[in-house]
């Protein structure tokens, strides 16, 4: 019996010539990565657990970036990146990127892929549900509780169930007004949030494969919105020159067999599916943009891990070239890389930082800022009464702020096609 892609990189990890749906295993992890929010509580857990003479099992495999609530004054926040700060230096680690210094790379799951971590083949665990993300690039990627990633940072390894696998095919040509964000929504919408519950979620078809890594990662980083365990999409020829362009050429790529066995399989044309929407208050709570068009709107926000990529941007800047926006409009991108990329790359020689200003949107430095609420003074948080259109990930009460705001998810198209007109808009209007 054959195996999936997902079956096949917990297999080599655990050292076992094959595992099937149910295995229990010791998987040797590859790399772990943690952050602020999470980051304090694992070294602490980490610490009591093992002893004095604790000792982390290998310092290059450990990867550490402040990136959830950095730019604000509040001082449980900035103790928290202190405490990484001073850990690193303890231990003399390698892979901490300090905010304030050239090392600040932004979001940690962007990041991960523009500095190398994201190696096909292997396995990573993080501090950090949307971990997932690194699945589009052929490996395995999931993330845990500080207790497990603490039992990790002194072992290098964690017990884990092989995971069944769902696979999503969608086959046709992207239409210029579908993104991958409107692909997940129509997933969830048709799943719900516990459908893939503890199960890895594949992609592939003709779609698929024409899309470029940073859509490939909004697929995936969604993954854990339908409760999945991993979102993974195989090596093919944009991953290995994407990897390529930053110098990662080693690696080894994985394809699930033709007879692998799939708790489920679901099969999209591109051609028939629409521009989605999640309503409030859950990311499966999916309805057409065109059923909600003319929700009246206080603000518009792009970035978020999910959002916040050169091709979010692209597809933003697009639609608000020569526009003015009606509401606040945020632009947050996820990397400092992806900032320095809205400088340089260009539309009609304009770049897309002047598109966005000239626009009247708010640009903001590199963090997850608003995506999850957040200090008082973080960018973009949404306040009582506030109705936000977001290229984010979640929607539930609270997330971006305010319990009693209302906050739609959508495509960096429709989110740009909203803003401009200051209520839900779906992006046809304009393309």
């Amino acid at each position: 019996m054959g195996m999936t892609i997902t079956e096949k990189i917990l297999a080599e990890s655990a050292k076992r010539p094959s595992v099937v749906p149910g295995d229990n295993v010791w998987l040797n992890v590859d790399v772990l990565m943690t952050h602020d929010v999470c980051g304090p509580p694992t070294f602490a857990i980490w610490k009591k657990e093992f002893g004095k003479k604790a000792k982390i099992w290998d310092k290059k495999k450990l990867v550490i970036f402040p990136d959830h609530y950095i730019f604000t004054k509040n001082i449980h926040a900035n103790r928290n990146v202190e405490i990484l700060r001073q850990f690193a230096a303890d231990y003399d680690l390698p892979n901490y990127y300090d905010l304030g210094t050239d090392r600040y790379k932004g979001v940690c799951h962007i990041a991960l892929a523009e500095e190398g971590y994201n190696i096909p083949g292997t396995v990573l665990f993080g501090t950090d549900s949307h971990t997932c993300t690194s699945g589009a690039f052929g490996m395995f990627a999931t993330g845990v509780g500080n207790t497990d990633a603490a039992f990790i940072l002194g072992t290098g390894k964690i017990w884990e169930r092989i995971p069944e696998s769902m696979r999503f095919t969608f086959s046709g040509k992207m239409p210029s007004y579908l993104t991958a964000k409107d692909l997940i929504l129509q997933i969830l919408g048709d799943i719900g949030t516990d459908g893939a519950t503890y199960r890895a979620m594949e992609f592939d078809g003709e779609a698929i494969s024409s899309l470029p890594m940073y859509e490939r990662m909004t697929l995936t980083n969604m993954a854990i919105e339908a409760g999945g365990m991993n979102g993974i999409i195989a090596v093919d020829e944009v991953t290995s020159k994407f990897l390529g362009d930053i110098g990662v050429n080693d690696y080894k790529t994985y394809q699930s067999d033709a007879d692998a066995v799939y708790h489920s399989k679901y099969h999209y044309d591109v051609s028939k599916l629409e521009p989605l929407v999640a309503k409030p208050h859950s990311p499966d709570n999916r309805d057409t943009v065109r059923n909600v068009q003319g929700t009246k709107l206080t603000k518009c926000y792009i970035g978020s891990c999910t959002g916040g990529k050169i091709t979010d941007f692209y597809y933003a800047a697009n639609l608000l070239f020569g526009k003015e926006v009606k509401v606040t409009t945020f632009i947050v991108p996820a990397s400092t890389a992806v900032a320095k990329q809205l400088e340089e790359e260009t539309i009609s020689g304009i770049s897309l930082k002047n598109i966005f200003e000239k626009a009247g949107c708010i640009i903001a430095k590199s963090s997850c800022a608003a995506c999850l609420g957040g200090p008082s003074d973080t960018v973009g948080r949404s306040i009582d009464g506030d109705v936000v259109i977001s290229t984010t990930n979640r929607n539930f009460p609270g997330r971006m702020g305010s319990k009693s705001s209302q906050v739609y998810l959508a495509s960096p198209l429709t989110v740009a096609a909203s803003a401009i007109n200051g209520a839900i808009t779906d992006p046809r209007d304009f393309l």
